[in-house]
Protein backbone atom coordinates (compact mmCIF):
# COMPACT_ATOMS: atom_id res chain seq x y z
CA UNK A 1 0.00 0.00 0.00
CA UNK A 2 1.20 3.48 -1.08
CA UNK A 3 0.43 6.58 -0.39
CA UNK A 4 -1.29 8.64 -2.76
CA UNK A 5 1.04 11.55 -2.28
CA UNK A 6 4.90 10.79 -2.98
CA UNK A 7 6.24 13.70 -0.47
CA UNK A 8 7.23 11.66 2.27
CA UNK A 9 10.72 12.02 1.49
CA UNK A 10 13.94 13.75 2.96
CA UNK A 11 13.73 17.70 2.44
CA UNK A 12 10.05 17.47 3.09
CA UNK A 13 8.00 18.18 6.07
CA UNK A 14 7.48 14.90 8.41
CA UNK A 15 3.52 13.93 8.39
CA UNK A 16 2.25 15.20 11.90
CA UNK A 17 0.20 12.63 13.65
CA UNK A 18 -1.54 12.07 17.01
CA UNK A 19 -1.69 8.91 18.94
CA UNK A 20 -2.19 6.86 22.09
CA UNK A 21 1.29 5.68 23.35
CA UNK A 22 2.76 3.97 26.63
CA UNK A 23 5.18 5.45 28.56
CA UNK A 24 6.20 4.42 32.09
CA UNK A 25 3.32 2.38 32.51
CA UNK A 26 1.02 5.27 31.18
CA UNK A 27 -1.39 5.67 28.28
CA UNK A 28 -0.77 9.34 26.91
CA UNK A 29 -1.97 11.20 23.69
CA UNK A 30 1.16 12.18 21.54
CA UNK A 31 1.55 14.56 18.71
CA UNK A 32 4.82 14.89 16.88
CA UNK A 33 4.21 18.72 16.50
CA UNK A 34 4.30 18.93 20.45
CA UNK A 35 8.07 17.86 19.58
CA UNK A 36 8.57 21.08 17.02
CA UNK A 37 12.18 22.56 18.59
CA UNK A 38 14.08 19.09 19.12
CA UNK A 39 15.51 16.38 17.20
CA UNK A 40 12.57 13.11 16.77
CA UNK A 41 14.25 9.34 15.66
CA UNK A 42 10.87 8.15 14.47
CA UNK A 43 11.65 4.37 15.04
CA UNK A 44 8.69 2.19 13.13
CA UNK A 45 9.46 -1.17 13.87
CA UNK A 46 6.95 -4.09 12.83
CA UNK A 47 5.14 -6.16 15.72
CA UNK A 48 5.19 -6.50 19.63
CA UNK A 49 6.39 -9.97 20.51
CA UNK A 50 8.98 -10.47 17.77
CA UNK A 51 12.36 -10.99 17.76
CA UNK A 52 14.55 -8.55 16.05
CA UNK A 53 11.91 -5.83 17.53
CA UNK A 54 13.01 -6.02 21.09
CA UNK A 55 16.95 -5.98 19.97
CA UNK A 56 16.11 -2.71 18.78
CA UNK A 57 14.46 -0.75 21.35
CA UNK A 58 16.02 -1.97 23.86
CA UNK A 59 19.39 -0.76 22.05
CA UNK A 60 17.88 2.77 21.33
CA UNK A 61 16.70 2.77 25.10
CA UNK A 62 20.41 2.48 26.98
CA UNK A 63 21.66 4.98 24.49
CA UNK A 64 18.98 7.65 25.51
CA UNK A 65 21.12 9.44 27.62
CA UNK A 66 23.18 10.21 25.21
CA UNK A 67 20.18 10.54 22.67
CA UNK A 68 19.05 13.34 25.12
CA UNK A 69 21.82 15.23 25.32
CA UNK A 70 21.85 16.17 21.84
CA UNK A 71 18.56 17.53 22.23
CA UNK A 72 16.50 14.66 20.71
CA UNK A 73 13.87 11.95 21.11
CA UNK A 74 12.95 8.70 20.20
CA UNK A 75 9.78 7.27 19.71
CA UNK A 76 8.93 3.77 18.66
CA UNK A 77 5.97 3.18 16.47
CA UNK A 78 4.46 0.11 15.44
CA UNK A 79 0.75 -1.33 14.20
CA UNK A 80 0.11 -3.25 17.86
CA UNK A 81 -2.64 -1.60 19.86
CA UNK A 82 -0.91 0.20 23.36
CA UNK A 83 -2.48 -2.74 25.38
CA UNK A 84 -0.46 -5.20 23.49
CA UNK A 85 2.72 -2.07 24.39
CA UNK A 86 2.02 -1.83 27.69
CA UNK A 87 2.30 -6.20 28.05
CA UNK A 88 5.20 -6.34 26.39
CA UNK A 89 6.80 -3.34 28.18
CA UNK A 90 5.13 -5.57 31.44
CA UNK A 91 7.16 -8.85 30.15
CA UNK A 92 10.76 -9.48 31.65
CA UNK A 93 13.71 -8.99 29.06
CA UNK A 94 14.74 -12.18 29.58
CA UNK A 95 11.35 -13.56 28.53
CA UNK A 96 11.65 -11.41 25.26
CA UNK A 97 10.16 -8.46 26.98
CA UNK A 98 11.18 -4.97 26.91
CA UNK A 99 11.00 -4.25 30.63
CA UNK A 100 10.86 -0.33 31.07
CA UNK A 101 12.45 1.99 28.01
CA UNK A 102 12.99 5.68 28.15
CA UNK A 103 11.12 6.43 25.47
CA UNK A 104 6.89 5.91 24.29
CA UNK A 105 5.72 3.21 22.32
CA UNK A 106 3.13 4.43 20.06
CA UNK A 107 0.18 2.51 19.08
CA UNK A 108 -0.34 2.98 14.92
CA UNK A 109 -3.65 0.49 14.90
CA UNK A 110 -5.64 2.37 12.21
CA UNK A 111 -2.23 1.80 10.18
CA UNK A 112 -2.84 5.66 8.68
CA UNK A 113 0.81 6.64 10.23
CA UNK A 114 2.79 3.76 9.02
CA UNK A 115 1.43 4.25 5.84
CA UNK A 116 1.83 8.42 5.77
CA UNK A 117 5.32 7.16 6.05
CA UNK A 118 5.44 4.84 3.55
CA UNK A 119 6.42 2.07 5.65
CA UNK A 120 3.39 -0.21 5.52
CA UNK A 121 3.66 -3.38 4.00
CA UNK A 122 0.89 -5.43 1.71
CA UNK A 123 0.11 -7.77 4.98
CA UNK A 124 -0.11 -4.80 7.15
CA UNK A 125 2.81 -4.63 9.48
CA UNK A 126 5.82 -1.79 9.09
CA UNK A 127 8.95 -2.04 7.96
CA UNK A 128 11.73 -0.96 9.72
CA UNK A 129 11.88 2.56 8.97
CA UNK A 130 14.29 5.22 10.89
CA UNK A 131 13.51 8.72 10.21
CA UNK A 132 14.91 11.77 11.86
CA UNK A 133 13.33 14.81 11.87
CA UNK A 134 15.13 18.33 12.60
CA UNK A 135 13.73 20.93 14.76
CA UNK A 136 11.66 22.43 12.51
CA UNK A 137 10.12 19.44 11.67
CA UNK A 138 11.49 18.68 8.49
CA UNK A 139 13.02 14.93 7.42
CA UNK A 140 16.17 14.93 7.19
CA UNK A 141 17.05 11.19 7.10
CA UNK A 142 15.22 8.12 5.77
CA UNK A 143 16.43 4.27 6.09
CA UNK A 144 13.96 1.51 5.70
CA UNK A 145 15.26 -2.01 6.35
CA UNK A 146 13.10 -5.50 5.76
CA UNK A 147 11.78 -7.36 8.46
CA UNK A 148 14.43 -9.67 9.31
CA UNK A 149 17.65 -7.31 9.98
CA UNK A 150 17.91 -4.63 12.92
CA UNK A 151 19.63 -1.40 12.54
CA UNK A 152 22.35 0.51 14.29
CA UNK A 153 22.19 2.93 17.09
CA UNK A 154 25.79 3.67 16.62
CA UNK A 155 25.12 5.16 12.76
CA UNK A 156 21.91 6.39 13.63
CA UNK A 157 23.97 8.90 16.47
CA UNK A 158 26.66 9.29 14.02
CA UNK A 159 24.18 10.91 11.00
CA UNK A 160 22.33 12.51 14.15
CA UNK A 161 25.23 14.58 14.85
CA UNK A 162 26.33 15.08 11.37
CA UNK A 163 22.99 16.57 10.65
CA UNK A 164 23.22 18.84 13.96
CA UNK A 165 26.81 19.99 12.67
CA UNK A 166 26.18 21.15 8.98
CA UNK A 167 22.96 22.81 10.23
CA UNK A 168 25.07 24.74 12.37
CA UNK A 169 27.88 24.93 9.68
CA UNK A 170 25.89 25.63 6.84
CA UNK A 171 29.11 26.58 4.65
CA UNK A 172 30.48 23.12 5.29
CA UNK A 173 29.73 19.07 4.79
CA UNK A 174 30.43 16.28 6.33
CA UNK A 175 32.11 13.57 3.68
CA UNK A 176 32.17 9.61 4.17
CA UNK A 177 32.12 8.09 7.55
CA UNK A 178 32.44 11.47 9.11
CA UNK A 179 32.41 11.54 13.28
CA UNK A 180 32.92 14.48 15.10
CA UNK A 181 36.14 16.29 15.04
CA UNK A 182 36.88 14.86 11.85
CA UNK A 183 37.73 17.36 8.63
CA UNK A 184 34.82 18.68 6.67
CA UNK A 185 35.17 19.81 3.27
CA UNK A 186 33.89 23.42 2.48
CA UNK A 187 31.44 23.65 -0.09
CA UNK A 188 32.97 25.74 -2.14
CA UNK A 189 34.90 24.62 -5.49
CA UNK A 190 38.10 26.33 -4.52
CA UNK A 191 38.05 25.61 -0.77
CA UNK A 192 36.92 22.03 -0.64
CA UNK A 193 40.55 21.21 -2.88
CA UNK A 194 42.11 21.74 0.63
CA UNK A 195 40.49 18.71 2.19
CA UNK A 196 40.59 16.81 -0.67
CA UNK A 197 44.47 17.59 -0.81
CA UNK A 198 44.45 15.95 2.91
CA UNK A 199 43.32 12.96 2.01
Amino acid sequence: MIPDNNCIRVGKQAPNFSAIAVYDQEFKTIELSNYLGKYVILLFYPLDFTFVCPTELIAFSNFYTEIEKLNAEVLGISVDSEYSHLAWLQTDRDSGGLGDLSYPLISDLTKKISLSYNVLTEDGKALRGLFIIDREGIIQYSLVNNLDFGRSVDETLRILKAIQYVQSHPDEVCPANWQPGDPTIVSNPKQAKDYFRSI
